[in-house]
């Protein structure tokens, strides 16, 4: 039956999408939309909490606009609402991470943020780069002392991290601090590149992983950028959770440069008394229609607020020698 509707799948989703040129069609946000991924989340969470958790869902865009933004916003929202896992407070404003205001959170998603390439800095975009369209409330602020605010909101959201709080990074989220190796080593690694959309097969990377329990353990077929990271990421330095095969992908001449290294699309990571987890689905929001995605989406948001407990350390096998 799962080979049934795993074809379905590939036909309906997959075959449509690689004649967009490459790109799967734009899904209109809607009040339909929500109501389908309301319908098709968990109706329970894999832990019930023994307290109020309460994540910040951060989707400010300073530079490349994916479009699946507002769906994944949704979607995090959902999956708290409707199983109780978690409230959320949505917000686009960077005082979110002042020390006084980050503390009351036991997570942080950072949703497809993707700053500005000059230096891959959400708070610097909004502060100095990009300050006339995103900063305009700070026009007035002299730049040594916006230049001090970019650097105390990063350090603020770094020490959240250190000493207790969870970080989520949702696709574009990785991009976010990608030209800092204290963040990328915080993360387990850094946005890279990515060829172009095309169908990507990933495979569980834990047997009996209570994150991946969503997914049967059976491959996740979907329609996607396929995501390369670097710095911190040759470290291999977390708990991997869904692989990416390279020689499965579409031939490109980046990918023939790559270190000879297993390429990870999700895994989890203790950082100090803090918990990470990135998931590179979806720049579609076609993939939180499956029931498989939401559910692992669920176990990440329940891991980084401390619900979840499971094993989140750097497996003997990919220990460097």
């Amino acid at each position: 039956m799962r080979d049934l509707l795993l074809a379905a799948f590939v036909l309906t989703s997959v075959v449509p999408q690689a004649a967009f040129a490459q790109k799967a069609p734009v899904i209109e946000f809607s009040d339909e939309w929500v109501a389908k991924i309301r319908e098709t989340a968990p109706d329970s969470a894999p832990v019930k909490s023994t307290e109020e958790r309460k994540v910040l869902i951060f989707s400010l865009n300073t530079g490349f606009v994916h479009w699946c933004i507002p769906h994944t916003k949704a979607v995090v929202k959902i999956l708290g609402d409707k199983t109780g896992a978690y409230t959320s407070v949505e917000s686009e404003d960077i005082k979110e991470f002042l020390p006084e205001n980050i503390s009351q959170y036991d997570a942080i998603v950072l949703n497809n943020n993707c700053p500005d390439g000059k230096d891959r800095d959400m708070f610097r975009d909004v502060l100095i780069n990009k300050m006339k369209v995103h900063g305009k409330e700070y026009a007035s602020m002299p730049k040594a002392e916006r230049e001090a605010l970019a650097t105390k909101l990063y350090r603020s959201l770094v020490s959240y991290v250190e000493n207790g709080g969870g970080l989520v990074l949702l696709h574009g989220g990785i991009t976010n601090f990608a030209k800092s190796d204290e963040f990328s080593a915080l993360v387990g690694g850094s946005f890279d590149f990515h060829p172009p959309q095309q169908e990507i097969t990933l495979y569980p990377a834990s047997d009996g992983h209570p994150m991946l329990e969503p997914f049967g353990g059976e491959p996740f077929i979907y329609f996607d950028e396929p995501y390369i990271m670097n710095r911190a990421y040759a470290n291999l330095d977390f708990h991997p959770l869904l692989e990416m095969k390279i020689d499965e992908l579409k031939p490109n001449p980046k990918l023939k440069k790559l270190e000879d290294l297993p390429r990870y699309m999700a895994w989890i990571r203790a950082h100090k008394k803090g918990r990470v987890f990135f998931c590179s689905p979806s720049h579609n929001a076609q993939t939180f229609e499956e029931p498989e995605m939401l559910g692992f989406i669920l176990n990440g948001m329940q891991y980084a607020t401390g619900d979840l407990e499971c094993d989140d350390s750097q497996p003997a096998a990919l220990k460097k020698k």
